[in-house]
């Protein structure tokens, strides 16, 4: 089966699982218009939902969101303020819609280090779509690729300390267990990654997951990314030989 979009046809036996995005561009969309950097993020804010319910369609598993890094924390107080109740204000709206598209939420991050309100809302979401059966769309906040290393690796050590496990029982399978992405279960691990805005590093995001995930770098900046966009990186992904390190 293909589903043909202007000139790209995208395999629906191919659809990638877990596609995970870097939403990079919302403060340079701003300043190209005269706007300030927050009014980028809330305009990015607003297509994450549209982003979000076209991934489901397609039938993405798993849409893992860059929301807000460990690193996030350096900006200026104004915009950390601001982007700690985005949460607050894009689950106030469009809970319904992820209700309406049978999307379940979830995050990843280090949550007890964020404000009591924007961790109820976030909690307030997952509770109200577990139910649901279609796409995870699991937003990383205040997530970041080393400190979810280190804290698995704390983990393990205090478990191996307390024995209740042995130096030869750690392999790739228990440290992926031990990872804040392990509620993901198999679709831990992306795909694919999209980062908009043109740049081309993975910024601490998802250090072991991505070991053999296929990357995109758009120039578009991400309040102006679209489905047809989406669609595009899905063409390209579905081009790319994946070889895993073995031979075919």
């Amino acid at each position: 089966m293909s589903d043909e979009i202007d000139n790209y046809e995208i395999s629906t036996d191919n659809i990638p699982k877990h596609i995970a995005m870097i939403m990079d561009g919302n403060g340079r969309w701003a300043k190209k218009r005269g706007f300030p950097r927050v009014s980028g993020h809330k305009e990015g804010m607003n297509n994450v939902k549209t982003i979000a319910i076209e991934a489901s369609s397609l039938g993405v598993k798993v849409l893992t969101l860059y929301a807000f890094s460990t690193e996030n924390w350096g900006r200026p107080n104004t915009e950390v303020n601001f982007l700690m109740k985005l949460p607050i204000d894009f689950f106030g709206v469009f809970v319904p819609d992820l209700m309406a598209n049978n999307i379940k939420v979830l995050a990843t991050g280090i949550l007890e280090d964020v404000p009591q309100k924007t961790r109820d809302v976030i909690q307030k979401a997952i509770d109200e779509t577990k139910d649901n059966t279609g796409m995870v769309l699991n937003f990383a906040f205040n997530y970041g690729g080393r400190s979810d290393i280190l804290q698995a690796t704390k983990k393990i050590a205090n478990d191996i300390k307390n024995e209740k496990l042995n130096v030869e029982e750690i392999d790739d399978d228990l440290i992926s267990n031990a990872l804040l992405t392990s509620n993901l279960n198999e679709l831990a691990d992306p795909d694919l990654l999209i980062r908009t805005s043109g740049e081309t590093r993975i910024s601490n995001f998802m250090l072991w997951q991505m070991a053999y995930t296929e990357m995109i770098f758009d120039d578009i900046l991400w309040p102006d990314y679209s489905p047809d966009n989406l669609r595009e990186d899905i063409y390209k992904y579905q081009n790319r030989d994946r070889r895993f390190g073995k031979i075919k």
